[in-house]
């Protein structure tokens, strides 16, 4: 079987990570499975993206496409024609996607309209925020997947609301995960940590990238601010997306306690969650990480595609309410967080188990 492999944003690199592992491991037993890494070239930041590839011995893709910047419509021309440039020259069995961005639901139309099946992994995934471009791409995804590969009960309900079969679901597991915890004895404390005399527990780490929450000068400048004057005069770490760091940069906060700082690779990124107070956030995937590491998670955003890290995990969705934020904030400062677990099958075998899944599948 010939497979490719697509990824194009940071939390692509990720997820794809642990399945090139799986699949190497099938090809030293005599399997006839290849692939072809495809990198759409989404990020184009290498703060973004290059030193990923080094920090998850993830081998260099076979192809990047270049992409750049650009609007959506931009963007998703741009890699829907280096896509099938890259079919048409390395035709291919099966597509293979992963999460919710441009190049996810690109790509996918592009296999489909040439007749290659689709394998989605984190299939049926759903805020119910339609303003989200990551929901659309969602939609549009999983309208044209022929193999869903899920994460969760939530997304495999989701899945069979739409009329899916249940022999074209299969819940695997998260992927991300398979990457945290393989990674986590190698997490790397950041330069900062020195610097700013941090020490466990003794600060917050922030991030932000949706518009709802950046695109709004004032907007911006009233969540941040309050967020630091919640912290009760603990350091607020804030690596800042490239997205947001333009706006930033033209606003008066003069925070003592707020550090701003480029964004940092996955090792010591997750170094700082794994050793704060609490994360605040508006990832998605930041939220799946802190409830598998037991850290407390404000989630600024009024819905999540990630129900599970409310329900079992330690997230909790505050909007960008003022009041919310301060209540939720009394109560973590009150020792009253709740106590998380860890959702089903995330346990750091999801790729195996979609590898395992696709040599029944193509019987191989």
């Amino acid at each position: 079987m010939n497979l490719t492999l697509v990824a194009g944003a940071r939390p692509n690199f990720m997820k794809i990570a642990p399945i090139i592992e799986a699949i190497e491991a099938k090809k030293k037993c005599g399997a006839d499975i290849n692939y072809r890494l495809v990198h759409t070239g989404q990020h184009y930041d290498e703060h973004l993206s290059g030193r990923f590839f080094d920090e998850l011995h993830i081998p260099r893709p076979d192809i990047n496409l270049g992409v750049g910047s650009g609007t959506q419509a931009e963007q998703t021309a741009a890699i829907m024609i280096g896509f099938e440039n890259e079919l048409k020259y390395y035709p291919s069995d099966l597509v293979m996607v992963v999460g919710d961005v441009t190049s996810t639901m690109a790509c996918t139309i592009v296999a489909k309209k040439g007749g290659i099946k689709v394998a989605h992994v984190e299939a049926g995934i759903r805020s119910g925020d339609i303003g989200m471009p990551e929901e659309i791409n969602r939609i549009v995804t999983d309208s044209l997947t022929d193999y869903f590969f899920t994460t969760s009960d939530y997304a495999n309900a989701n899945l069979k609301g739409l009329g899916v079969p249940e022999s074209k679901i299969f819940f695997v597991g998260n992927v991300m995960i398979d990457t945290l915890l393989k990674q986590e004895p190698r997490f790397k404390q950041p330069t900062l940590w020195n610097d700013l005399d941090l020490s466990p527990k003794n600060y917050f780490v922030l991030t932000l990238h949706r518009p709802g929450n950046v695109d709004a000068p004032q907007a911006l400048k009233q969540l941040v601010a309050g967020i630091v004057k919640h912290s009760k005069g603990l350091p607020v770490i804030f690596p800042v997306h490239p997205r947001t760091e333009k706006l930033l940069s033209t606003l008066d906060l003069n925070l003592d306690t707020l550090h701003c700082l480029k964004p940092l690779g996955y090792l010591e990124f997750n170094y700082l969650v794994k050793n704060a107070l609490a994360v605040i956030t508006d990832s998605g995937g930041v939220t799946e990480e802190a409830t598998v590491m037991h850290v407390p998670c404000m989630t600024l955003r009024t819905s999540t595609e990630r129900p599970e890290t409310c329900a079992i995990g330690t997230n909790v969705l505050v909007g960008n309410d003022p009041e919310k934020i301060e209540h939720t904030f009394d109560l973590l400062h009150a020792g009253q967080w709740k106590t998380g677990g860890i959702p089903e099958l995330w346990d750091g075998l999801a790729a195996e188990r979609i590898v395992d899944h696709l040599m029944t599948i193509f019987e191989l």
